[in-house]
């Protein structure tokens, strides 16, 4: 089953103010262009992975997408919560680097020379 970004929006939540709406990076469900676009060629779970290799797919089948900087700067202006947008990973409304696991964050091996004094 293909779902288009759109179908997924809560009407009318970005049609005034500064929000740019998915709708005008995406399409609409009746306009042919849409269902060009790699994003609704691909299953739509790729976008929201949480493994480093799923993300890294969907950042590649973003890299030829002629909506590419649209969707990023439609993602900056909602602030979406999680993802992968315009070829970026977002989390919290933010362009993070990589995914935060759950839990503790690993310790740093200790490097001879650069240890702290107490």
């Amino acid at each position: 089953m293909t779902v288009l970004y759109s179908e997924l929006q809560v009407a009318g939540w970005a049609e005034t103010g500064d929000r740019i709406g998915l709708d005008d990076v995406t399409y609409r469900a009746d306009n042919d262009k849409a269902f060009t676009l790699p994003c609704h060629i691909a299953d739509p779970e790729i976008f929201f992975a949480d493994s480093d290799l799923e993300i890294n797919a969907a950042k590649s089948l973003c890299a030829p997408c002629p909506m590419r900087s649209a969707c990023l700067e439609g993602a900056l202006s909602r602030q979406e919560p999680c993802g992968v947008w315009g070829g970026e990973l977002f989390e919290d409304g933010q362009v993070v680097a990589r995914k935060r696991r759950p839990g503790r964050p690993p310790r740093e091996a200790e490097k001879s020379g650069d240890e702290v004094a107490a």
